[in-house]
């Protein structure tokens, strides 16, 4: 399976920042053509000091094939226009291969 990750750092306004990402752009997310799984992890600490980091989206596929094919549709087009418009200073974005443990 396919992982396409959002890794978010804290923005100037993270109240603007969280209801933009729970209105407007979680939802364009989950029309994705071929997403099999969207989890969304909230940032609340670390280990040691203060965390740089706000919020985290995991978004899974069958395969590279189907994530490139989902962020090319007129969907993930639309995904990557809003993420630019809100987050651009604050997001990187990677995928990468999962596999299971244990």
């Amino acid at each position: 399976m396919t992982k396409l990750i959002a890794l978010y750092r804290k923005s100037s306004d993270p109240a603007a920042f969280d209801k933009h990402y729970n209105t407007v752009h979680t939802p364009l997310v989950k029309r994705y053509p071929g997403l099999r799984k969207l989890e969304i992890t909230r940032i609340t600490g670390a280990p040691i000091g203060e965390t740089k980091f706000h919020l985290m989206a995991e978004m899974y596929f069958d395969s590279k094939d189907a994530m490139d094919a989902a962020l090319a549709s007129p969907e993930g087009r639309a995904v990557a226009k809003d993420l630019m418009s809100f987050a651009a200073d604050v997001v990187t974005v990677f995928f990468g291969e999962t596999d299971k443990v244990g």
